[in-house]
């Protein structure tokens, strides 16, 4: 049987990612430019602040990370913020993140706004958002709802990052 990482590295070489969302495989070309400069412009915005609850976060955030979710399902994310630094590992975090950020890729937008969200909110991730680079538009998913927002707009997320989409 073949692993994940084996997998996935077999994808990457074809141009195209794999993840494994509750059982269901879901393939999607590999990030183009627009993609990828979204995504370093969003995590040079990252900065750390104090929670409202009055806690630090140390505001790690990763691009590509893969993720092993507590349901066995293996995500690679745009960008994963965690508030402590993982363990460093040669397999995949099994640490949930405190937010996720997911740029939406043309002809993939139902894996980043119908799959993804309820998917990670459900996993125990506090926040995702989602943003359009070719509409500006920004989704932010909590539990309790939906807000929608234009870049750029700057956040400051639940665990105290301050963020710029």
């Amino acid at each position: 049987m073949i692993d994940f990482n084996e997998f996935s590295q077999r994808a990457d070489d074809a141009g195209m990612r794999i993840e494994i969302i509750g059982g269901l495989p879901v393939w999607e070309a590999l990030p183009n430019l627009r993609h990828q400069e979204a995504i370093d412009r969003i995590r040079q915005s990252l900065t750390m602040t104090i929670a409202p609850s009055g806690e630090a976060c140390a505001c790690v955030h990763y691009a590509d990370l893969h993720i092993k979710f507590p349901d066995g399902s293996d995500k690679r994310i745009d960008i994963s913020i965690f508030c402590q630094r993982p363990t460093e590992t040669d397999t995949a975090v099994t640490a949930v993140p405190e937010a996720v950020i997911e740029i939406i890729s043309r002809g993939f937008e139902k894996k980043d706004l119908e799959l993804g969200p309820p998917f990670y909110l459900g996993q125990g991730v506090k926040e995702v958002l989602v943003f359009d680079p070719y509409t500006k538009a920004i989704r932010h998913f909590v539990p309790g709802g939906e807000r929608h927002y234009q870049s750029p707009h700057r956040l400051t997320l639940q665990c105290g990052c301050q963020v710029t989409i």
